[in-house]
């Protein structure tokens, strides 16, 4: 086992144990594997760095590297596509410990020969490993802790290198691993290119969810940085809601540009919200929310609930109107009161009549005053004509009326 400090600056010998040049760099490859393969090292000769591969030295270790040939291309080195260069590349780097659900910086590099292959293993990220790097050989002594992450649980690592793209797709599942929640904390902590390709590197649907946990500046300056294409796609997936308020915060231009690319009834859903002022039930409220008439019974609600491709992902409640594909809402029934009714009872006869709600020009902060004095986890929004036009959600209720400190912990109950 070595450590990168330990052979950079180290003498690099020829077969017949005369020194021919100094290690400048290890290279590996990023791919598919947990641990990456060192596949050759940049060696320098007084101004000249030139590339070493690992067929070509047949010794590596704290007393440099030996070659098994006399035989050295002395061509200026050039990074290929997928390569890292572990000094430049990663040292006094950020990345993202997956299995800790933190961002730490790289202090030291961990090797590990097995089975003839050097392999990248871990991160050190102790104090110890920063003052490795400084002290001379020897002089720390190999006793004191360390605390080593070990690279398969490197969800991303946060370099301005061209590896960037090739560690990124190696880092999608692991990051995937985490909660949008905590993916968004940590990116956040990085720098706005790095902030961006993390979302980048997601799946539409959680690369959304990731961006809902995030400000709304931040959504929108990550979106504006990416592919339009995908930048579009992302915005389907967010929440109609969502997806205008991000909308609102770009420049005028570049929203239209992302709204144009949508498509489907994501964008139809995003079109309805989009009129409304920012500061009103309109505004606030979002499309996505189920209707049933009320001639239908219980178990054909029921059976329609279990049918549905798409649903909400919080159901609290169900909202009735007069009849099939009418927005004429004349009651609500919760999710609970549903699966406890009568089978064979209609909705009409088991919906609430009375209830809450708002019109689409109300303030934004009264519909959360509403929401706060009657407990409720949605209001319904109606239009002049009597039709539910959306609902206002408790969580976009309370980023209204609580302190900006303190909306970060607000469980976004209906995402």
């Amino acid at each position: 086992m070595l450590y990168l400090s330990q052979i950079l600056g180290r003498p690099i010998f020829d077969a017949r144990n005369d020194k021919i040049a100094a290690i400048k760099d290890v290279i590996v490859r990023y791919g598919e594997e947990d641990y990456p393969p060192v596949i050759g090292l940049v060696a320098r000769y007084n101004r000249r760095l030139f590339f070493i591969p690992k067929r070509d030295f047949s010794d590596l270790g704290e007393s440099g590297a030996v070659m098994s040939s006399t035989v050295l291309d002395l061509n200026p080195f050039v990074r290929r596509s997928g390569e890292v260069l572990l000094g430049k590349d990663v040292l006094d780097n950020q990345l993202i410990d997956v299995d800790g659900k933190r961002v730490v910086r790289v202090n030291d590099v961990q090797l590990i020969e097995a089975g003839g292959f050097w392999r990248v293993t871990g991160a050190d990220v102790s104090l110890q490993g920063f003052v490795r790097r400084l002290m001379p050989k020897g002089f720390y002594g190999s006793d004191r802790p360390v605390e080593v992450i070990d690279w398969a649980d490197v969800g991303y690592l946060a370099t301005d290198s061209a590896s960037a793209t090739v560690q990124l797709k190696s880092s999608k599942d692991k990051l995937s691993r985490l909660h949008p929640v905590e993916i968004a904390q940590l990116a956040e902590t990085l720098s706005p290119i790095h902030r961006t390709e993390i979302v980048e590197s997601l799946d539409d649907e959680i690369a959304a969810d990731t961006l809902e946990e995030m400000s709304t500046e931040n959504q929108a300056r990550i979106l504006e940085e990416m592919n339009e294409e995908r930048a579009a796609d992302i915005l389907e997936e967010m929440s109609p809601d969502d997806a205008v308020d991000v909308l609102g915060e770009m420049d005028e231009e570049k929203a239209q540009e992302l709204f144009n690319l949508m498509e489907g009834e994501e964008k139809a859903d995003v079109a309805e919200l989009l009129p409304y002022e920012h500061d009103t039930a309109g505004g606030l409220m979002t499309t996505e929310f189920i209707v049933f008439p009320k001639d239908l019974t219980v178990s054909q609600a029921i059976a329609r609930l279990r049918e549905m491709a798409e649903t909400p992902n919080m159901i609290y409640y169900l909202y009735v109107v007069e009849k099939e594909n009418s927005w004429k809402i004349c009651g609500l029934i919760t999710l609970r009161s549903l699966i406890l009714a009568d089978p064979t009872y209609s909705l009409a006869e088991v919906m609430r009549e009375s209830f809450q709600s708002a019109h689409p020009s109300d303030s934004a902060e009264a519909v959360a005053q509403t929401i706060s004095e009657y407990n409720l986890l949605a209001l319904p929004v109606i239009d002049d004509e009597g039709d539910i036009a959306g609902i206002v959600t408790v969580d976009d209720a309370m980023e209204i009326l609580l302190p900006k400190n303190l909306q970060r912990s607000l469980p976004r109950l209906f995402r």
